[in-house]
C-alpha cells in the first residue's frame, strides 16, 4: 500500500462515502506484524521528539546488527517506504508475515521497490530482492524476524493491550451510534466528520472516493504520524486504510510478551489447559487453522474451543474472506495476563 501522513497546515485529505462505504466501513484489529516492524525502524530514523516512544528509542537504538541490516539497508533515504504491508499482508503471526513474504509474486515485489530513494551503497543488495534472488529474500525474511525481535516483540504486550483496548472502544462507538458516531469519534478534532465527507489535514489537498469499497480504520502501535492514508495502487478494489494511533501513553517493555507459567496452570485450572492455551493463542490473532496447527487439534476441536472463549466474552470472531480471524478482548488479555484466580 502507498501512503501519506495526515500533517498539519491548511491542505485537506477529504474521504467522500456513499451509503454502500458507510455499510462496508470497519475497523481492523491490527496493520499487521510486519507494518509495525517497518514502521518501527522509520520511528528510529526519525529527528522530531516523541513523547511516546522516548524509553522505547533509547532501548532500542544502537542494537541493530548484522542480522537486521538486510532490512534496515532498505529504509529510504527520503520518500515513501518499502511496504510491507502489501508484500507480506496484514497478519499479527510473524511466522505467517514471512511466509507470505517468500511467496509473494515476483511483479508485486519489484512494483514495491520501484522508485524508492535508497543509499546508493545499498543499491546492489535492493536489486537483489527486487530481482528475486531466493537467497536475498531469504535473508530479508530473517532481517524481519531479527527486527521483530529487537524492536517490537519485548513492548508487544503494552502494544497488543492498547489495540486491543481501541479497537474495543471502536466496537462500543459502532453500537452505540453505528459508523456515523465512530466516524464522529475517532482521532477527534483532528479528523473530522462532515457527512458524506470525513476530512483530516494533510500535505496537500486530495479528494479521495471510496467507489462502494468502504474504508479500513486501522489501529497502529508504531505510528510516527498521527493519522496515515494507505491505498494499494495495484488492486484498486481492496478498501483503502485509515491508520490511527493507538499508543495512549509511552510504550516500555512489560517483559514477556506470553503469560508466565504460573499464570497458564492457574489459568488452565480455571479453564482447562487447552481452553487456556488457546486463549493465549489468540492473543496474537489467528484463524481457526492456525489455532488448531498451534494446539495441535483438529480444526473441528479448535473451533469448539473458539465457540465456548467466544460465548464468555474472552475472545472475537470475525470473518475475512474465506477466513474466520479469532483476536482476545481485553477482558480474555485480563485474564490471561493474572492466570485467573490464583488455586486454594
Amino acid at each position: 500500500m502507498r501512503s501519506a501522513s495526515v500533517a498539519g497546515g491548511r491542505p485537506v485529505l477529504r474521504i467522500h462515502f456513499t451509503a454502500q462505504d458507510l455499510a462496508r466501513t470497519r475497523v481492523a484489529a491490527t496493520i499487521g506484524v510486519a507494518a509495525e516492524v517497518y514502521y518501527s525502524l522509520e520511528l528510529l530514523g526519525e529527528n522530531r521528539e516523541l513523547p511516546h516512544f522516548r524509553t522505547w528509542r533509547s532501548a532500542v537504538a544502537g542494537r541493530m546488527g548484522a542480522d537486521t541490516h538486510p532490512l534496515t539497508s532498505l529504509v529510504p533515504v527520503r520518500g515513501p517506504g518499502l511496504d510491507l504491508l502489501a508484500l507480506m499482508g496484514d497478519v499479527p503471526s510473524v511466522d505467517h508475515a514471512v511466509d507470505n513474504l517468500l511467496h509473494a509474486p515476483l511483479s508485486r515485489l519489484r512494483r514495491e521497490f520501484e522508485g524508492l530513494d535508497f543509499h546508493p551503497g545499498h543499491l546492489p543488495w535492493a536489486r537483489r530482492v527486487c530481482e528475486g534472488d531466493r537467497d536475498a529474500r531469504r535473508e530479508l525474511a530473517d532481517a524481519v524476524r531479527a527486527c521483530h525481535r529487537l524492536t517490537v516483540e519485548p513492548y508487544w504486550d503494552r502494544g497488543r493491550s492498547e489495540l486491543v483496548a481501541l479497537s474495543t472502544r471502536c466496537a462500543n462507538l459502532v453500537l452505540e451510534g453505528g459508523i456515523d458516531l465512530l466516524l464522529r469519534s475517532i482521532c477527534a478534532p483532528l479528523v473530522r466528520w462532515r457527512p458524506p465527507v470525513l476530512e483530516a489535514p494533510y500535505p496537500r489537498r486530495v479528494e479521495v472516493r471510496l467507489q462502494g469499497r468502504g474504508l479500513i480504520i486501522t489501529p497502529t502501535v508504531f505510528a510516527k504520524h498521527p493519522v496515515s492514508f494507505l491505498w494499494d495502487p495495484l488492486d484498486s478494489a481492496q478498501p483503502p486504510r485509515l491508520s490511527v494511533p493507538a499508543l495512549r501513553g509511552p510504550l516500555i517493555d512489560t517483559g514477556p510478551a506470553e503469560a508466565d507459567g504460573s499464570a497458564i496452570r492457574n489459568l488452565g485450572s480455571l479453564l482447562g489447559r487447552t481452553r487456556a492455551a488457546a486463549l493465549q493463542v489468540t492473543a496474537e490473532g489467528c484463524t481457526t487453522s492456525e489455532l488448531a496447527r498451534r494446539l495441535r487439534v483438529t480444526a473441528a476441536a479448535a473451533s469448539q474451543h473458539a465457540t465456548v472463549l467466544r460465548n464468555t466474552d474472552l475472545i472475537t470472531t470475525s470473518r475475512r474472506g474465506g477466513s474466520v480471524l479469532h483476536h482476545i478482548t481485553p477482558l480474555g488479555l485480563a485474564l490471561l495476563r493474572t492466570g485467573a484466580l490464583t488455586e486454594p
